[in-house]
């Protein structure tokens, strides 16, 4: 085993002009009222990996361009599309009105496991929410479902980033394993 040069690695890697004529995965992320920067800088970078479809960044989650979101996305704001919308309630609705399933990423009652997803929840819709309070319950209101990561230790959460990564990565394999010939 040996540990691929970076020029070996951006190769295997689209590049900017192939970026914007991908073709991306059918889930969308919605962040609302996450508090830092550094938190939304890294789901870009995460949303860039998985090749999603786009972010949507509502409330009070801060949005580019600003220095601190650029310090971990790392140029991913300019590979992602994002669009910023103040209202989250009036976003979901339109969201659900073109198709997609509103997945909110939370401990709730009626929460499934995270690998519980089906061909039929696709496109997908993924909202995360305050690192602190979760998704408010208007917004749970209007989610179609809750998933949740299941926990093993004591602590009850992950930060926020790192649970949007996972519930990425994990949907991303649901998708393709349901949607192979």
């Amino acid at each position: 085993m040996k540990k691929l040069l970076y020029s070996q690695i951006l190769e295997l890697r689209k590049n900017f002009d192939e970026i914007n004529f991908s073709q991306r995965h059918p889930i969308k992320l919605l962040l609302n009222n996450i508090r830092s920067l550094y938190n939304v800088g890294s789901i870009f970078r995460t949303s860039d990996s998985a090749l999603i479809d786009e972010i949507i960044l509502c409330g009070f989650t801060p949005h580019p361009p600003r220095k601190e979101i650029e310090k971990t996305a790392l140029g991913a704001t300019k590979t992602v599309p994002w669009r910023y919308y103040k209202d989250t309630l009036s976003i979901i609705k339109e969201l659900k009105e073109q198709g997609y399933k509103i997945c909110a990423l939370e401990i709730t009652d009626n929460s499934i496991n995270y690998n519980d997803l089906n061909k039929d929840d696709f496109p997908l819709v993924i909202i995360a929410g305050n690192e602190i309070s979760g998704i408010d319950d208007e917004v749970l209101e209007l989610s179609d479902f809750s998933i949740e990561i299941p926990m093993y230790g004591v602590k009850h959460s992950l930060n926020v980033s790192v649970a949007v990564g996972i519930a990425v990565y994990n949907t991303l394999n649901i998708y393709n394993s349901k949607n192979r010939i």
